[in-house]
């Protein structure tokens, strides 16, 4: 029952609503980059999942994997720019939001080197896609200060999420990584 309430809403708005952030539009400043990862279900799916993630396994993970995911991403973002191609960049989005969904609603508890390396190669394909769309006249430094603080903040509602939802008897990351799973298999269908 709670996981259907769960999974409803997200596979509602992937379906009724352009689930892919990618538009191709192009971007140059801080606050293009900082909307950026907000305009897309499918960002905003896996970010929130690498924090949600990194609070179930605790300990050093609980910082080391967002900021793998970062730096892999910034890595990521730095291909685009440079105008290296990524095939199938947008089934590695939505497959990140498949895979980390089902480990949060597994509970797969990762070494926290094998987790940072799993978000890492999700991050080259978020990163990717943020990269690309930067113009190649500019430097696109203010545009990436945005999109990795948007990504940082994102982690942070996953680990708020998994703190607060943790503490009720309803499993709240676990139903929360079964919707984020369910809507990834609908953002892989719009993907393929």
């Amino acid at each position: 029952m709670i996981l259907r309430r769960f999974a409803a809403p997200f596979i509602l708005l992937a379906s009724i609503s352009p689930a892919l952030a990618h538009t191709g539009h192009g971007a140059s400043s801080f606050l293009q980059g900082l909307a950026h990862p907000l305009g897309g279900l499918d960002h905003v799916l896996a970010m929130v999942a690498v924090g949600l993630y990194a609070a179930i396994l605790g300990g050093r993970a609980l910082w080391l994997v967002p900021a793998a995911f970062l730096g892999t991403m910034a890595l990521g973002g730095a291909l685009g720019v440079a105008g290296y191609g990524l095939p199938y960049t947008e089934i590695g989005i939505a497959v990140s939001v498949i895979v980390l969904g089902l480990a949060i609603a597994f509970r797969i508890s990762l070494p926290t080197l094998a987790a940072m390396a799993l978000v890492g190669v999700f991050a080259i394909f978020h990163g990717h896609a943020h990269g690309a769309e930067v113009p190649q006249t500019l430097s696109g430094h203010e545009y990436a200060a945005g999109f990795l603080l948007a990504t940082a903040l994102l982690h942070g509602v996953g680990i708020a999420i998994a703190v607060i939802g943790g503490k009720t008897r309803w499993r709240v990351p676990q139903a929360a990584g079964a919707a984020m799973a369910l809507t990834g298999v609908v953002l892989l269908g719009s993907a393929i």
